[in-house]
């Protein structure tokens, strides 16, 4: 170890809303321990510890108290709350008005913030969908970090090397002051689904890499496997012969939808990875060159996920919808990594 990493001040995060611990893996790779992850959902927590030294604490963070919380900062020179809360409803794919699916989920960025403010710690971090500056739950989230200092925008994923188009809203605040606290967007080379993907071995539509149970493609029917023989890749189903395209396509309404059923691009970044990117008709998610959806393995890699990292436990069953759900739904790694590079940074203007 070098004398500069000894000298390191040490950051202990907890992540609420970890999920299978996307955001917790950057964190601990961009210089930030995390001592716990916190969700609701008893399927997290596999993959969470599996890959983290970290404990997976099952809870509503609804319920959560200060006093749950602050036993896993002991030893701590500085401390981290960070979390995605969950806001489906302000997704472009789900959002349909204030309805009251809309309404409910504004308690858990609402219990993030009562978090906050009861805990203290020295710096928060959040990520979510940039719909959410937009709405009144996000100005009372800044509220509740009065005494901060706060920077928050939208980045564009690929421009900080992850493989994908994916536009997220990132805050920073910080008790130590502003000095520093902005995310770290170094130029970096925009990476390919190619420089990805491209070294997993080839597998058809419903097969399975005997050496990677997550390394597995769902199956086509025999039309839509006709479809994807036809599609090249950045196309669209307009490509195809009419005698492929759904009716429901070939009507006005049906016209200004061309971004499912395609092909991936091996030389450019993969579209927004989603909790449906299993399936060739559910977006721009076909292989770029094998006719198949992308795999599991695939999808979690162009989440910037290790190729080793274990969704669930050797021999269990893999079910593409939950699978799907735990992978577009995770913090891309890279983003976390980045984010705890940038908080390490301003840590570090302040105390030397």
């Amino acid at each position: 170890m070098s004398r500069n990493q000894k000298n390191m001040p040490r950051i202990v995060g907890v992540d609420l809303f970890c999920g299978v611990g996307g955001l917790t893996h950057g964190l601990v790779r961009g210089g930030i321990q995390v001592a716990a992850g916190i969700d609701i959902d008893p399927s997290c927590k596999f993959p969470f510890e599996a890959n983290n030294s970290a404990s997976f604490i099952e809870c509503d963070v609804g319920k959560l108290k200060a006093d749950d919380i602050a036993p896993f900062y002991e030893g701590a020179d500085f401390t981290l709350l960070a979390g995605c809360a969950p806001c489906q409803p302000f997704s472009t794919y789900s959002r349909s008005g204030r309805n009251s699916e809309y309404e409910s989920q504004w308690p858990l960025v609402s219990s993030f913030g009562r978090l906050v403010k009861k805990v203290k710690p020295d710096l928060v971090t959040m990520e979510n969908v940039p719909q959410l500056a937009d709405h009144p739950v996000f100005q009372q989230f800044l509220k509740s970090l009065s005494g901060y200092k706060k920077w928050w925008q939208v980045v564009e994923c690929s421009s900080i090397g992850i493989p994908q188009t994916r536009k997220r809203l990132v805050l920073l605040a910080s008790r130590l002051g502003s000095d520093g606290l902005e995310l770290s967007q170094d130029q970096v080379r925009t990476m390919t689904v190619r420089e990805t993907i491209g070294s997993l071995p080839p597998i058809k539509a419903g097969e399975r890499d005997p050496q990677d149970e997550l390394h597995t493609a769902s199956s086509l029917s025999p039309l839509n496997l006709s479809r994807i023989r036809v599609s090249r890749p950045g196309g669209t189903w307009r490509d195809w012969p009419e005698e492929l395209q759904a009716s429901c396509h070939r009507k006005d309404t049906g016209a200004t939808y061309p971004s499912v059923y395609g092909r991936m691009e091996w030389d450019r970044p993969a579209p927004t990875i989603t909790t449906q990117c299993f399936g060739y008709g559910n977006g721009r998610f076909g292989h770029p060159e094998q006719d198949r959806a992308i795999s599991l393995r695939e999808a979690a890699m162009l989440q910037t996920f290790p190729e080793s990292y274990a969704f669930a436990p050797p021999g269990a069953p893999i079910k593409f919808n939950k699978m799907g759900r735990l992978i577009g739904n995770a913090v891309p790694v890279r983003l976390g990594e980045v984010i705890a590079r940038s908080l390490v940074g301003h840590v570090q203007a302040h105390v030397h």
